[in-house]
């Protein structure tokens, strides 16, 4: 079955009236950053809080006979799982979602809501991986049909009507479309789908895919020149955290030459910050991907016109101190040390006073264990004011009498605090 712009303008008459046309709006932050102008096409306030459903109903509307009374499962980090559970209550189509453990709490609860009685969730395994695997078991032994998140022309067809509509859109707005639409991308569905479009209706528009560097699936099938599965993954932006792209994605990605480019999950998590202090919105990690990237992993010239999509809102609130803690951490203002202080009188005081600087603010300070009756080690955590106050505050440990060793981010002891 092909992805071109045919299938995906079928998906969207498909579409119509099923979700919603959803909002595409300049921001005033990001243009100020980067010099273009900046508009953020809010997904996030589709019926589901992401795109996800446009490629789940686009599939199982498709189905009849035999197939919609044997139903549908599917695997999910979560936002796949709600557009999936919506398809099926619409259409009546019976369901079931296996997601991995770490889904937040707020997403599984959504697919239950959005299901109703239609759908049930199965929670099983620690990645999208682990219930991607139960999740074609359970078709295989039950005859349901597998509606996979990213990998089925028919999902990816569904994802690329986000193209159509922002061309449209912007078009409607400005008099001519982007010169540069950002995409967020997990298994690829979202960027081949606007691809296959893109390339055969307006193929001057730069389209640009961003992945989190702790799971740069896409990148790592293009330089092996096929999809591959990556051992190690940073699980913590879950709507993109997958260990390998799709076969039919990549496929797409690699005819069409896509350019693709990585942020640090922490980048993602100031954008988060940005978005909600500065623009009242709420984004989940894969949401803020597309507008973390600019200027820095995605640069854009001065007057620009670029689209970026911001793909989901499903963020679970009890998340936010490890987003404040991973954004901190991420612009240079948080650090962590292990400090020798002597078994004394005085001696946290003394590095209060000759070591800390006037902004500086301890926000954790644990002894680990005493060495000996002369000295005992504490873990301290310091936040700065600016990421340009560490060389002096370095500089002062170097001189002080205790003996300081810095966490470094990149040592097995620094993820236990994140």
């Amino acid at each position: 079955m092909p992805v071109d712009a045919a299938s995906v303008e079928s998906a969207a008459s498909r579409l119509r009236g099923v979700v919603t046309t959803t909002p595409l709006e300049p921001n005033a932050r990001l243009s100020a950053r980067t010099g273009a102008q900046v508009w953020l096409k809010r997904e996030d306030l589709q019926v589901v809080r992401s795109y996800k459903v446009r490629g789940a109903y686009n599939l199982i509307a498709q189905l009849a006979g035999a197939d919609h009374a044997a139903g549908v499962v599917c695997a999910s980090a979560g936002n796949h799982g709600q557009g999936v559970a919506h398809a099926c209550a619409l259409l009546g189509v019976p369901g079931r979602v296996h997601v991995p453990r770490t889904t937040p709490r707020q997403k599984r609860d959504r697919i239950a809501a959005l299901g109703g009685p239609a759908v049930t969730t199965i929670v099983a395994g620690d990645t999208y991986d682990d219930a991607a695997a139960g999740a074609l078991a359970d078709a295989a032994a039950t005859g349901a049909t597998l509606v996979p998140a990213f990998d089925d022309p028919r999902t990816i067809a569904g994802q690329g009507t986000v193209a159509a509509e922002v061309v449209a859109q912007f078009t409607a707005a400005t008099g001519a479309p982007p010169d540069v639409l950002v995409v967020p991308v997990g298994g690829g569905g979202l960027l081949a789908g606007c691809l296959a479009w893109l390339r055969e209706r307006h193929p001057g528009v730069r389209l640009v895919g961003v992945e989190p560097a702790g799971a740069a699936c896409m990148a790592a099938a293009v330089a092996a020149g096929g999809p591959v599965r990556l051992e190690h993954i940073d699980g913590f932006v879950d709507g993109a955290a997958v260990r390998r792209a799709g076969d039919a994605t990549y496929r797409v990605v690699a005819a069409g030459g896509a350019e693709l480019a990585v942020v640090p999950e922490g980048a993602a998590c100031a954008e988060m910050l940005a978005l909600y202090q500065t623009d009242g919105i709420i984004a989940e990690p894969a949401g803020a991907l597309a507008p973390a990237a600019l200027g820095g992993a995605v640069p854009v010239a001065p007057g620009e016109s670029v689209v970026c999509v911001l793909s989901g809102g499903n963020n679970d609130v009890s998340r936010y101190a490890e987003v404040v803690e991973r954004a901190l951490v991420h612009e240079g203002r948080k650090h962590y040390f292990l400090v020798e202080f002597p078994q004394e009188p005085g001696a946290l005081r003394r590095f209060l006073d000759e070591v800390l600087g006037p902004d500086d603010d301890i926000t954790l300070f644990e002894y680990v264990k005493r060495s000996n009756r002369e000295t005992g080690p504490a873990l301290v955590g310091v936040e700065l004011a600016r990421a340009d106050d560490l060389g002096p505050l370095l500089a002062r440990m170097a001189a002080a009498p205790p003996a300081v060793e810095r966490v470094d981010p990149a040592s097995p002891l620094f993820r236990y605090l994140l």
